[in-house]
């Protein structure tokens, strides 16, 4: 490919709309164009790094005896309606109705469709396991498309469904998804964590994400310095404080006048934050339901939903109106003793011994009180984020806070869409029994962003080299030079010869721009050819992964660019 000849429109500044540097590097770097919000076109050098991401994956997957296959973008509302997510998937579903009039989304994600595939043509538990995937774009309405390939409506997405006749077997294909994985993350040269998940809108009994750790990602994860455990923080978990063998103190009523706040309240109060449990008012599907946690601690709302049994979409933080209305009391003073409302406590509150707490009267706070004797709760679970310093519940390390991207999400469904989909085999008894399934997402187009996100510098892209467009950028800087033009289109046509994938910057512009639109697109290998072959005979070869730069003879520089290239692709 010849660079005069490819259309990579690259700019010189950051583009006003990018916000994170993915965004702005693969817009300066002449990857993608928007389209509409969330949407993009791949240009060339794009769409070829796409498709080097889809080659590790389709190769990992068949290895893993997973089989390809491709189901239709669009899909009827009817088979949503089966398994009830028609109505509970939310906002972001596209629905949309066809000439008919027929109810009918662009697909999210396909449970639905692969389920009655199998349904359909799957009769006999001796046709198990089963892993069929796919490579597919997908749609989803964000409300707040951001972030570039990050976080757009539209993306390209692997997609992979897997079917057992027992929990044994669905455990097991769940293995090897997981071992697939960490190979496909590992051969596109990435950074990355298996990290404990909620299932959120897909469902199933456990999960786990893959992030890849950079300090720009979006999702906050718990990991710990001691052992291999990794959660996101709507799943990550510690050690609760075990409980204090202090006895328990009488009550006692203390005027806090215009003491709302936690802070506000301990210093008065002369406690530590640690010493107070705060009492917060949630709407859950429009009923009031109180929060009680630790005053230092926040409430991780996915799992406190997940406690109450609902979306988390179904609750949200109740506003001064609301608290008033469903206690009586103003904000700041609320207490679990005597309330009237459904109660949840964090299990660190089982713990505590003596704590302060609002009186449920404007200015005034409560002293030494304790669960059990004092209020209980309707319910009590883990409620709040984990924060940095927590102890390791497998090991008693100490967790860590860190950023990163997900790039890929494993599911153990079991038989949640079977079962609603009426998907059955007729076992070795000839018992008619639910398929327990699986569900494996990557995000194809987010590997390229997360890749950036954390390979680049201030000059460019840093592509690890089994996911860059090409391996080898050749630099003629001096076009009306015969022996510089001659000598750059031979090693241009070696290389080729030898099976590397190559640019021939053959632009009529100056050096400058030459050398920093290489370092701008990371293309791993740069083969300068200017005034040291004219003078010296000699090649420069520069690393854009560590811009170490060698320089060799022209009669041996194809050879060493190849095991150059050979040695990057062994990550």
């Amino acid at each position: 490919m010849r660079f005069s000849q490819l259309l990579i429109p690259t700019l010189k500044e950051d583009p006003a709309e990018a916000e994170v540097i993915s965004h702005k590097l693969l817009l300066r770097a002449g990857f993608i164009r928007k389209l509409t919000s969330g949407t993009y076109t791949y240009l060339p050098l794009g769409l070829a790094t796409i498709r080097k991401v889809e080659n590790i994956v389709r190769e990992e997957m068949n290895r893993a005896g997973a089989q390809e296959i491709l189901m239709p973008m669009v899909q009827p509302a009817s088979l949503w309606e089966e398994s009830g997510r028609w109505q509970e998937y939310g906002k972001e579903l596209l629905r949309f109705k066809d000439r008919n009039q027929r109810d009918s989304c662009l697909g999210p994600t396909h449970e639905e469709v692969i389920t009655d595939v199998v349904r359909t043509n799957v009769h006999s538990y001796k046709q198990l396991p089963l892993n069929l995937y796919q490579i597919q774009t997908k749609y989803r309405d964000e409300a707040r498309p951001r972030f570039g390939l990050m976080r757009g409506r539209e993306f390209i997405m692997k997609d992979a469904y897997s079917f057992d006749a027992t929990d044994k077997g669905a455990e097991e294909s769940y293995h090897r998804m997981d071992l697939a994985y960490h190979r496909i993350f590992e051969r596109c040269g990435l950074r990355f964590r298996a990290v404990e998940a909620d299932s959120g809108a897909i469902g199933g009994s456990f999960s786990h994400e893959f992030m890849v750790l950079a300090d720009t990602g979006e999702d906050t994860i718990a990991i710990c310095n001691n052992c291999q455990y990794a959660a996101n923080m709507e799943k990550a978990s510690c050690v609760v404080a075990s409980s204090s063998d202090a006895a328990p103190l009488e009550l006692e009523r203390i005027e806090t006048p215009g003491k709302r706040k936690v802070n506000a309240v301990c210093e008065f109060l002369d406690i530590t934050p640690a010493q107070l449990v705060k009492t917060l008012i949630y709407m859950v599907k429009d009923e009031p339901v109180a929060v009680l946690l630790r005053g230092d601690h926040e409430v991780e709302e996915v799992k406190l939903a997940n406690v109450l049994g609902v979306s988390d979409e179904d609750i949200r933080m109740a506003d001064d109106k609301e608290v008033f209305d469903a206690t009586g009391t103003p904000s700041g003073y609320l207490g679990p003793i005597g309330l009237a409302i459904k109660t949840i406590a964090d299990l660190e509150v089982e713990a505590m011994v003596n704590f302060a707490v609002g009186a449920n009267e404007k200015n005034f706070h409560v002293l030494n009180c304790n669960m059990g004797r004092d209020f209980s709760p309707s319910q009590t679970g883990d409620v709040r984020k984990v924060t940095a310093g927590d102890k390791c519940k497998l090991c008693g390390g100490t967790l860590e806070l860190t950023k990163g991207i997900e790039v890929g999400h494993i599911f153990k469904l079991g038989t949640k869409y079977s079962t609603a989909l009426q998907a059955t085999f007729p076992d070795d008894h000839s018992h008619e029994t639910p398929f327990v399934m699986g569900c494996y997402g990557i995000g194809v187009s987010r590997v390229v962003a997360a890749a950036i996100e954390q390979n680049h510098d201030k000059d460019g892209i840093i592509f690890p080299a089994p996911i860059a467009p090409v391996q080898v950028l050749i630099l003629n800087l001096d076009l009306k030079d015969e022996g510089i033009t001659s000598a750059a289109q031979t090693i241009y046509k070696k290389l080729q010869e030898k099976g590397i994938e190559v640019i021939l910057d053959d632009r009529d512009e100056r050096p400058g721009v030459k050398f920093k639109d290489a370092d701008l697109i990371g293309i791993p290998f740069r083969v300068t050819v200017g005034k040291s072959f004219s003078k010296d005979g000699i090649i420069e070869i520069r690393s854009r992964a560590d811009g170490n730069v060698s320089t060799i003879t022209f009669d041996d520089c194809v050879e060493e660019i190849i095991k150059n290239v050979q040695n990057s692709m062994n990550l």
